[in-house]
Formats: structure tokens, C-alpha cells, sequence
């Protein structure tokens, strides 16, 4: 047990990710615990009581990580990391390029899909994000026997140096996603490290980036694929039987684009 990671999952279902080690720790919503002994016996499956909570153990899969990371910068939701992964073509063993790795949201789902054979490289300007993204990706590493080989390239997306430290870790990638407040700035310098056939996509807020990301791609020689938003609507079970949209709005996170490198 010594070294796992545990998902303890609330009746409410707030989830606590907790990795087995012989030292006192304080988990916010539990109190203080030595995981060691007061885990001995969790088993995945399995209900546990500690403290004055009742929790269902579960094993940290990757809808567990993302719901009980931790969080500074605002991260990419797994409605839009769905679509991303999705519209990217990204598959088992690919070499893929990240920039903007904040909490590492979108980090956990490129790394579940390209697994032990994939590269994962990831580009963070602010020190005090990245650290929070390590603290999650140590926890993945140690909750997921194939996370791909992983790189954290410290630099600014907008500087072509940091694209020649991308370049020395792969001479090419096969999908490159960028999270950042201007992703236009960042297209001219990485958009020649994308593999014939790969895609870069980008996540923009308001319609004014969807637009200046769609003239960098074009400039790029890249053809721009797909542009577009996606909204849920949440249904709910209804006091007098059936069910009915919730009450929640409908919900828009932001714009995506998705480009192809054609040669």
C-alpha cells in the first residue's frame, strides 16, 4: 500500500485523493490522519469510516483525479478536454505538446489517452502554477501504471526559446494544444514542430481570440478544421416522477479551434 494513491469519495461526492505514507497529514473535509494506519485497510470497492465521515474507497481512476486535484489556476473541464482529445486525433503512443499547464487539468486526460509508449510535454511560464500541475501529475505517476514519459519545459510560450527547448526533447509532435491568454503570440514559433497530419488546437474565451488564433493558423499554412464551442444541459430526476432540465444554465466555457498540418 505504501506509495498508492486512494480516492475517498464523500456520500455528496467530493472526492479525496490520498496517497499512503507514514506521516501525519491534514486533508481539508477530514481533519488530520496518518494515511499509513488509517488506511490500512481500504480496499478499493470498499467502505471506510474515518473520523466521523463514511467513505467509499475507490481506485483513482481518471474521473476521480480530475474531481479531486489539486487547484490553482482555472483548468480546462473534462467537457472541453473530451472534445479536445476528440478533435486532436490524440491516440496511444503519440508525442504531444501542451502549452499552458496551469493545475494540469488538461494534462490528465492527454496522459491517460497516450500512455507509457506517448511523450507528454508540457510548457509553464508561472512557477507557482507549475508546481500545483507537478503536485498532480506526481499523483497520477503514482496512481496510474502507464503515464507517458513526461517533460516540464519552465519558459514563455511567446519566445521562440522556448520552442528550441520544446524542439530538444521531440524534433516533432503529433498534437499540440495551447491554453494561454493570447495563443495567436504563440502559433509562428510552434506550428513548425507539428507532424504532417497533426493538429494544434486552441482554447479562447471570447470570440475576438477564436478570430486572431484562425488568421495565425491560416498565416501558418495550417487549415483550420473545426471552430466552435460546446454547451451542456444538465436533466435532473423530477420530486413527481421523470425527469427534467436542471436548473443550472447552460454551459459555455469557451471557444475551441482545431487546425491540420497538411505538409
Amino acid at each position: 500500500m505504501e506509495g498508492r494513491v486512494l480516492a475517498l469519495r464523500e456520500e455528496s461526492g467530493k472526492v479525496h485523493l490520498i496517497k499512503i505514507e507514514d506521516r501525519e497529514i491534514k486533508v481539508r473535509g477530514i481533519g488530520r490522519i496518518n494515511p499509513s494506519r488509517d488506511l490500512k485497510d481500504a480496499q478499493p470497492g470498499k467502505k471506510i469510516s474515518v473520523g466521523q465521515k463514511e467513505f467509499l474507497v475507490l481506485k483513482p481512476r481518471l474521473r476521480e483525479m480530475t474531481e479531486g486535484m489539486h487547484r490553482r489556476a482555472q483548468i480546462i473541464t473534462p467537457k472541453d478536454a473530451s472534445l479536445l482529445t476528440s478533435m486532436l486525433g490524440i491516440t496511444s503512443g503519440d508525442r504531444v505538446l501542451e502549452l499552458g499547464f496551469g493545475s494540469a487539468g488538461l494534462t490528465l486526460h492527454l496522459a491517460n489517452i497516450v500512455g507509457k509508449d506517448g511523450l507528454l510535454t508540457t510548457v509553464e511560464l508561472r512557477e507557482e502554477h507549475a508546481e500545483v500541475g507537478m503536485e498532480n501529475v506526481a499523483l497520477a505517476t503514482s496512481s496510474w501504471e502507464s503515464f507517458p514519459e513526461f517533460h516540464l519545459v519552465e519558459g514563455d510560450a511567446y519566445d521562440s526559446a522556448t520552442a528550441d527547448a520544446a524542439s530538444s526533447i521531440s524534433d516533432r509532435f503529433d498534437a499540440i494544444s495551447i491554453d494561454l491568454p493570447e495563443p495567436w503570440r504563440a502559433i509562428p514559433h510552434f506550428s513548425a514542430l507539428l507532424a504532417v497530419g497533426g493538429r494544434l488546437s486552441c482554447y479562447c474565451p471570447v470570440t475576438s481570440q477564436l478570430e486572431s488564433c484562425w488568421e495565425a493558423c491560416e498565416e501558418a499554412g495550417l487549415e483550420v478544421e473545426w471552430a466552435g464551442e460546446r454547451i451542456d444541459r444538465v436533466w435532473t430526476k423530477a420530486s413527481k416522477g421523470g425527469v427534467r432540465p436542471g436548473n443550472n444554465p447552460m454551459g459555455h466555457t469557451a471557444f475551441i479551434l482545431v487546425a491540420m498540418k497538411q505538409n
